[in-house]
């Protein structure tokens, strides 16, 4: 066969190809069961995987990590998510959920360090992540192209110290960013370099970096380091904390904010706040978002604000519940015992041999 011959039948098979695969429907999430939640877990033998959790707590796909997991941010289509190592850490593994494998590995620039968490733009074309300008001394929002192989495209200030969780505002590209204000090196592991003057801030930033907002704690609230939020759909931010100072100070721990209005703490009797060990693990709204929950791991349980009623507070006591995530009526919680529980008017409850990590996501 000659050449040109050679030429033209590659040339005719890849366009055949090309338009085969054109017509193929793309991977979507319902290739992989459609879960609900995500969240990493350790197994009996002591391996570490990322799980898919369906509407009524089945496990509906598992896939492998390195080490232990921290949260994952789920693709708005694919079935994809990227899976972020225990903060401080330098890597963060993109899993194909469909083929239960890590396609990438996305290695933190030189001087940086990731914090744990991540959120796609709303049309999955850029993913966001908080890491840490470590030699600097303040925050960074990574920015990742994950429809070009995840090449890392630029980043910007996240406006303050220690950033640690993210998300967009719904129906906006705005991103949200809780600045712990507890700034770290890896020379010294995950020891507290400046308490003395750290501040904790709630930045609005828009997708070009350009900050549009931020709410800082009050002054004699300087040592709460605000960690983790969750958005209700009308743009109201819930706030989880964690206080660096004497527990029995009592000091609020769980905040609102919106865009265009400043931190605004829940109010609770000091006893209550001391209950939680001055340590918030996660945040999310429920029961419709007409009340935040927050889990307390130290303090051994979890606790629901209802909203618009002063002091009104429900506590539940259970050991090491951290992961919570909003379900239809109410929540979701997870605990290091491997329980999945929906607090609900439908209530529902598993368990299984796994030790849950920190967060449960919920996807979309």
């Amino acid at each position: 066969m000659r050449w040109t011959e050679i030429e033209m039948t590659t040339r005719r098979a890849f366009l055949a190809g090309a338009a085969a695969a054109s017509l193929a429907p793309a991977a979507s999430w319902s290739d992989v069961g459609s879960p609900t939640y995500l969240s990493a877990a350790m197994t009996p033998e002591s391996a570490y995987r990322l799980y898919g959790i369906g509407e009524d707590l089945d496990l509906v796909f598992s896939v492998p990590l390195p080490g232990r997991g921290h949260a994952a941010a789920a693709h708005p289509h694919r079935p994809e998510a990227v899976a972020f190592a225990r903060r401080p850490g330098v890597f963060a593994l993109v899993i194909d959920c469909r083929e239960g494998r890590a396609d990438r590995r996305l290695e933190a620039p030189p001087e940086r360090h990731f914090y744990g968490h991540g959120a796609f733009s709303q049309d999955g074309a850029r993913l966001y992540t908080t890491e840490n300008a470590f030699e600097e001394g303040h925050g960074v929002i990574g920015v990742w192209a994950a429809n070009e192989g995840y090449r890392r495209i630029g980043e910007f200030p996240s406006g303050g110290v220690g950033p640690h969780d993210i998300l967009h505002l719904p129906g906006s590209e705005t991103l949200v960013v809780a600045n712990g204000g507890i700034d770290t090196h890896p020379e010294t592991g995950r020891e507290k370099l400046n308490l003395p003057t750290m501040r904790s801030n709630i930045s609005f930033i828009s997708p070009t970096g350009r900050i549009d907002a931020i709410w800082e704690t009050p002054e004699d609230q300087r040592l709460n380091s605000m960690r983790h939020l969750a958005a209700r759909e009308d743009g109201l931010i819930a706030i989880g904390c964690q206080w660096q100072g004497d527990v029995m100070a009592g000091a609020p721990l769980v905040g609102m904010c919106r865009h265009d209005a400043p931190l605004n703490m829940l109010d609770c009797d000091r006893k209550d706040w001391r209950a939680m060990h001055g340590y918030i693990g996660g945040v999310s709204f429920a029961n419709g978002g007409d009340g935040i929950c927050v889990t307390a791991p130290r303090g051994k349980g979890m606790a629901r604000f209802a909203l618009g009623a002063a002091k009104s507070v429900e506590f539940t006591n259970g050991d090491d519940i951290c992961g919570v995530a909003t379900a239809k009526g109410g929540v979701v919680i997870s605990d290091g015992a491997g329980l999945l529980q929906r607090l609900s008017a439908d209530p529902l409850q598993r368990r299984f041999p796994l030790t849950w990590d920190n967060h449960l996501v919920r996807r979309g």
